[in-house]
């Protein structure tokens, strides 16, 4: 499963619960409203947590496969270097 639904879902998860918490809460509105504003910050806190662990994933893979890139670069042009001095064996 996609890392990028599951975290929509999970966020869609909890602002669904955060509402009905906050629609059937009997407090007093500004206490609410306090409530509200914590919360917030608090997702908005999760979701950059979980958006910078999503980044640094993509970094690492990233970093991983031009690593891989590289030294399949390398073992081809070790490769074709083998093969012209075969060639240049073969003719002289």
């Amino acid at each position: 499963m996609n890392s990028g639904k599951v975290v929509l879902g999970v966020l869609a998860g909890l602002a669904a619960g955060a509402l009905l918490g906050i629609l059937f809460a009997p407090e007093k509105g500004s206490d609410m409203r306090k409530k509200i504003s914590k919360k917030g910050e608090d997702y908005a806190d999760e979701v950059k947590e979980k958006f910078n662990e999503f980044l640094d994933d993509i970094s690492q893979k990233y970093e991983h496969v031009k690593e891989d890139v590289s030294d399949f670069v390398d073992q081809a042009k070790s490769k074709a270097e083998d093969i012209k001095k075969d060639v240049k064996a073969a003719r002289g």
